[in-house]
This record gives C-alpha cells, structure tokens and sequence, in this order.
C-alpha cells in the first residue's frame, strides 16, 4: 500500500491493516531508487506474505538490501531472520537491540514475559539472527538516494530508535513503538520500560517538527506528525502523562 512518495506500507497484522500475519507491525518499506530498505520485519510467521505485498506494489525484491529495526519485541524483530535469509538483507540496529536480535535471547525482548500474558502463542518463537551493523545516535544510512537518520528513542524499549527521513521538503520519522497517533505513549511492565526515557523520546520527536508520522502500529499520518506530538507535549507542560494506546 503506497501510503506517500517514497513510503509503502507491505506489512501490518491485527493491531494496524490486517495486511499481513495478525502479529506483524506495520513494516515500512523506503523506495530509495535502485534499492530499498524495510523498517521491522514484524513477527516471522509468514515472511512469505510480506514478499508478496511488496510484489503487489509493483516492487522487486530483490532491491531490498537493508532491514532496520526499532526495538526487539517479538513483532517488529523476529522476523529478521526469515526476511534476511529470504532477500539476503543486511540487518542495522543499535548495539543492545542487536545482541538481542543475534542471541534469539527471548528474556531480552520480552518474548517471555508477553506469552505468558497471553500476547502470543505458546509456539511463538524468536530465531537468532545475525545483525551485521550497530548503529548509534546520529547514524546516516543511504539506501539509494535517500538518507536515512538514527535517533535514539528509548523508554518502551532498550535501544529503541527510530529513523527519519527528509526528502522533498518533508520530515518524517518511523518511530515504532516509542510514539503513537494521538499523542500516546506505550508503557508496560518488562524489565527495559521507562517512564522517564518515554517523556525524553517525545521531547526528542517534538524537537523534529514533523510532517510525516509513522508508528509501529494502528493509525498514522502523512502530514501532521507535529499535531500529534504537540498533543503530548501538552500533556507533559502540565506535568501529566501522555495517554496511553491501549
């Protein structure tokens, strides 16, 4: 689903466009030319699916070379391996999400503790997979002729970042799990979740004056991310916190 110029979306289980498999993110897809990059994997359940959406776009996939991740929940990372073994992608995130990642370490992404709450079946899994590049605050990666920021947005998870494009005059940034349509935040009982980092990342994201705002699940917006941020911030000046998604 081409949702801008440059911006399609090939993934989203049932907490976004049941799109793809039910416990998928939304997975993004950057047309940077000659070559693509994806932004999560979602689940890994059926990776196959996500080629065929990407192939309904009248895309080749083949051109996706690189796989970015936000953070290590089971739904935006443990489809790595599937997606990286299917395309041969290079997989980048920053360094704590990439141990996760190349461990399958299940405790690490909460895998565990999100089971036995019922968020997943008892047959999920997390298949280790290799991360071939660490990045840190500040990192450019070209995909073609976009370029590609890293920034650091933790507090719903350790390492999370999220990446922002500025092309054509737009800024817009892919943030996962670390902000949400409304002005929501996503706060829950794992050993990573911060109260305080989850403000800091909103201030971060408001700091960006946004156009383009595209989270890890549910609704997004092409052209008034700064109305949604603004929302929490407003929050926050009055010393309350952001509503939560759910």
């Amino acid at each position: 689903m081409k949702i801008a110029e440059r911006i399609h979306l090939v993934g989203s289980g049932q907490a976004g466009f049941g799109l793809t498999d039910d416990y998928d993110c939304h997975i993004y897809l950057l047309d940077g030319g000659d070559e693509y990059v994806l932004i999560d994997a979602g689940g890994g359940r059926d990776p196959e699916g996500i080629i065929a959406r990407i192939e309904g776009e009248g895309l080749d996939p083949g051109r996706v070379r690189t796989l970015l991740l936000t953070h290590a929940h089971a739904d935006h990372a443990a489809g790595a391996a599937a997606l990286r073994a299917r395309l041969g992608l290079r997989v980048l995130a920053s360094p704590p999400v990439a141990r996760i990642v190349a461990a399958g370490d299940e405790r690490g992404a909460s895998l565990d503790v999100a089971r036995k709450a019922g968020g997943y079946p008892a047959d999920f899994v997390f298949p280790a997979c290799p991360v071939e590049g660490q990045l840190a605050e500040g990192t450019i990666i070209q995909v073609g002729d976009l370029a590609i920021e890293a920034i650091e947005t933790p507090g719903h998870a350790t390492g999370h970042l999220s990446y922002v494009l500025r092309w054509g005059g737009r800024t817009s940034v892919f943030c996962g799990d670390a902000f949400f349509f409304g002005g929501r935040i996503l706060l829950q009982p794992t050993w990573d979740c911060s109260l305080q980092e989850s403000i800091r990342s909103v201030e971060r994201l408001a700091a960006l004056d946004l156009d383009g705002l595209y989270p890890g699940h549910l609704t997004f917006t092409v052209r008034h991310g700064r109305r949604q941020v603004a929302k929490a911030m407003e929050s926050i000046a009055a010393l309350l916190l952001p509503p939560q998604l759910f």
